[in-house]
């Protein structure tokens, strides 16, 4: 067996960036991207100061958290062990960047693929060293073979304290550096350049990182950007189908309380408004991937372990028992309705829920993590779809509406419960997440979070609805409430998802 893996020795590296170079030549990578860059951090206060390189890209992990995300297997483990990819398989999903606690995975400009470091795995089959290992004029780049224990580098490994970056990940990187600093492998134990540039003057904290935070003493001055890549439409896709799952759920609930013979507010609607919801929830997602016209390898070259394609499974799967649910109001079968009531129930929790399994896939975004992630989007779904109602009550007779006021209350209650919970204790706090909680409570993302998602998404309905429910008003406040809440929903999701991108991983 072959396990190849690299050392490299940041107290012999010089900045010089000649593998750089090498890489950006041996694979035409575009400019604005790379596969392997130097990162430069400054450590200590003048005149003691030092400045410290490392080298960054693919660690080609054993447990590689990219080839479990990647929906069609457009990532996967080769022969010896390197983790390369498959331009041809690729559907552009970016899953893959937000699993990578490393920060390694970039989209080509041309090809609208997913690039990364290979180890030149086309050099290596000729039994070449990988381009950058051939220009480093110190040597600092060596490959190992990790699973022979004569080879000298990997016993250059076994004899000197190496550090892998996140090893709190349990990726299992096959990257050891020699000789590089804390400050160098921890993105978030480093200050950034006031201007990002290596001749900054001015230091500031890292602006997603908690006011009071412990003092740094060393400096990022050079590395690259990395852009956020899941945006308005994932956030969108979370708020369409919450309100599919949870209009169903609550149409399931009135029948099984006794209501399956109401066929305009029960039977027809219900599925109709999540069937059209559905469909917007997959434009969304198609229109998200970088190569849309490949959206269908989800079903003809599908990695099973991927809650890409799980969720792409349950989205169907539950559309077809929105079928089934129009099919008995055509037929106006309140039997029917009754047998698919549990189904609905099942497939209105899954569809809600399952974004919480993917997620979880995405180690590189801590915040994505939560525990309390899961119950949110249940409670969440309860919410929309409760709101679906309520918008619809002024121009249709809703039966049982007080039953529907009190499940948008009380999911109201429990999404403010779980969000409060989430930065009261956080169920797997850490750095990145209390960072990642910062720029969601004083950062980028504050204004919109604590205006938007929380003042206008959960207290405004919720006063409304108390007032509601106590009076048992007219029913253009409960819709004035439930537009508020959807609105805030879309704020809270957009937020979430943009915080958990906000924390630096390289």
């Amino acid at each position: 067996m072959t396990r190849l893996g690299f050392l490299l020795d940041s107290s012999s590296c010089i900045g010089c960036h000649a593998c750089t170079v090498a890489c950006k030549a041996e694979h035409d990578v575009a400019l604005g991207v790379n596969r392997t860059w130097v990162k430069y951090i400054e450590t200590g206060t003048f005149p003691d100061v030092e400045r410290n390189f490392s080298v960054m890209r693919c660690n080609h992990c054993d447990n590689a958290p990219c080839i479990t995300i990647c929906p069609t297997g457009a990532l996967f483990r080769a022969s010896n062990g390197v983790v390369d990819f498959d331009d041809r398989s690729c559907i552009g999903c970016k899953g893959c960047m937000n699993a990578c606690p490393y920060d390694a995975i970039y989209i080509n400009p041309t090809t609208n693929t997913a690039h990364k470091c290979n180890f030149c795995n086309h050099r290596i089959e000729q039994n070449l060293e990988p381009s950058c290992v051939v220009v480093c004029p110190t040597h600092a780049i060596k490959v190992a073979d990790l699973d022979d224990p004569d080879d000298a580098v990997t016993q250059l490994i076994a004899a000197n304290e190496t550090a892998v970056r996140a090893p709190e990940q349990q990726t299992l990187p096959k990257v050891h550096y020699l000789g590089a600093s804390e400050e160098s492998l921890d993105p978030l134990r480093s200050a950034i350049a006031a201007d990002g540039m290596i001749w900054a003057d001015t230091t500031s904290q890292h602006p997603t990182l908690p006011s009071d935070s412990a003092g740094v003493e060393a400096r990022t001055t050079y590395t690259t950007a990395h852009e956020t890549t899941w945006k308005g439409r994932v956030s969108s896709y979370l708020v369409t189908k919450a309100a599919a799952a949870g209009v169903m759920a609550v149409a399931a609930v009135l029948v099984l309380l006794g209501h399956g013979d109401e066929r305009a507010a029960v039977a027809v609607m219900p599925a109709l408004v999540a069937g059209v919801l559905l469909a917007v929830t997959g434009a969304l997602l198609i229109g998200d991937l970088r190569r849309p016209e490949r959206f269908y390898y989800l079903l003809t070259r599908p990695n099973k372990r991927s809650w890409l394609v799980k969720g792409a499974w349950v989205l169907g799967g539950f559309a077809a028992v929105c079928v089934a649910w129009l099919a008995a109001a055509v037929v106006d079968s309140s039997v029917a309705l009754t047998v698919l009531s549990v189904p609905a129930i099942i497939g209105a929790a899954a569809t809600a829920g399952y974004t919480a399994f993917l997620f979880n896939q995405c180690e590189g975004r801590d915040l994505w993590q939560s525990k309390l992630l899961l119950p949110l989007l249940l409670a969440q779904g309860a919410v929309a779809g409760a709101a679906v109602y309520l918008l619809a009550d002024p121009v249709m007779d809703i039966p049982a509406v007080g039953v529907v006021r009190w499940m948008m209350l009380g999911g109201l209650a429990a999404c403010g419960v779980l969000i409060a919970a989430e930065f009261v204790g956080g169920s797997h706090a850490n750095s990145h997440v209390k960072a990642a909680l910062s720029n969601l409570a004083r950062g980028r993302q504050a204004r919109r979070f604590w205006i938007g998602a929380i003042g206008l998404g959960l207290i405004v309905p919720a006063i409304i609805m108390v007032v509601t429910v106590a009076t048992s008003s007219n029913p253009s406040l409960p819709a004035l409430a439930a537009m508020a809440s959807l609105v805030g929903m879309w704020f809270y999701e957009d937020c979430f998802v943009r915080a958990g991108q906000s924390v630096p991983l390289s």
